[in-house]
């Protein structure tokens, strides 16, 4: 079992004798949005402690992210969706991922009522690292030293998360964001620990792409993305075949888009790809997103885009060649 989700099914998993967690488990907490190396560091100190106490290492997000639920379309831009974020973190070797739905009942739940009922009686937890501003429950009345104090008397320790920095500077989820929408791909890289990716399944679109010469494989977005513009990609398929390519992400502006999407038309590519999951990295930005007059307009800028696109490849190394 790697995904638990909502608490009724943690509460049922919990009973059962065979239960992954019946002899507790090592916890954290958080967004963990992009998995960055930050990120990375707390899933190590978890791993570690599960090791050392022979249970799962468990990972708690939330689906909506808490500043989603209060904030709306005036929340930020996330880096990586659910299915990406999870897929992440089972890489990085995490046991379990719990995914709690925050809403409205959820985020009326006390601090004591989080810690007895998901803390204690459903996850069982032995051992629990979260940041020293780590604040829960109802009105954030829970932190970190509530947490300690509880622990003592139930049975359960708190650790600290170690923080990250790269040049002097905290390494966060907040900062990728922020790099990235100013196109600062390679400092976002450093920060991630690999370029940045996004991960999609590639569903019908309105086909312009192909009307115009330029098919592309389109990725719906739920989301606004953290980025937006034209760029030089590398996609990977379903197969593990990598292609070179160039990316549209933003709403299409010249054809009235309104939906995000992402956009991928792949070099020397032939074939089908609806209902493929598709993993993009981005490795140059090559213009923003903008409005053209025409589509005849759009056709001869994607017609450019693609020239310097190849150019810059052939400068920068084919992920082909890398192959």
């Amino acid at each position: 079992m790697r995904l638990i989700r909502g608490l009724t099914n943690l509460k049922m998993i919990s009973r059962r004798e065979d239960s992954p967690l019946a002899n507790g488990c090592v916890a954290t907490i958080g967004n963990f949005d992009g998995v960055h190396l930050g990120h990375k560091t707390i899933i190590d100190q978890v791993k570690s402690k599960a090791e050392a106490l022979g249970v799962p290492s468990v990972v708690m997000i939330f689906e909506p992210q808490a500043r989603e639920f209060f904030q709306g379309l005036d929340a930020p831009p996330r880096l990586m969706g659910f299915r990406q974020k999870f897929e992440s973190l089972l890489a990085e070797g995490i046991d379990i991922v719990l995914c709690l739905r925050f809403n409205g009942a959820f985020r009326s739940y006390s601090a004591m009522g989080f810690v007895e009922d998901v803390l204690i009686q459903g996850l069982a937890v032995r051992h629990l690292v979260v940041g020293d501003d780590f604040r829960f429950g109802c009105d954030r009345a829970g932190d970190f030293t509530l947490l300690a104090k509880v622990g003592e008397e139930a049975g359960f320790t708190v650790e600290s998360t170690r923080t990250v920095a790269l040049d002097d500077e905290r390494v966060s989820s907040t900062r990728v964001r922020e790099l990235l929408t100013v196109n600062g791909l390679e400092q976002a890289e450093s920060l991630l620990g690999h370029p940045y990716r996004i991960r999609g399944r590639v569903v019908y679109g309105r086909q312009l792409g192909r009307q115009i010469g330029a098919p592309t494989a389109n990725i719906l977005l739920h989301r606004a993305p953290a980025l937006r513009g034209v760029y030089v990609v590398a996609a990977t398929l379903d197969d593990g075949t990598v292609y070179d390519g160039v990316a549209n992400i933003g709403v299409r502006p010249t054809v009235d888009g309104k939906q995000p999407s992402l956009e991928v038309h792949l070099f020397d590519f032939a074939g089908t790809l609806y209902g493929q999951h598709l993993e993009v990295a981005f490795r140059h930005g090559l213009r923003d997103e903008e409005k053209f007059a025409s589509v005849d307009a759009l056709k001869e800028q994607i017609a450019r885009d693609f020239e310097h696109a190849r150019a810059w490849i052939v400068e920068h190394g084919s992920v082909k060649d890398a192959d």
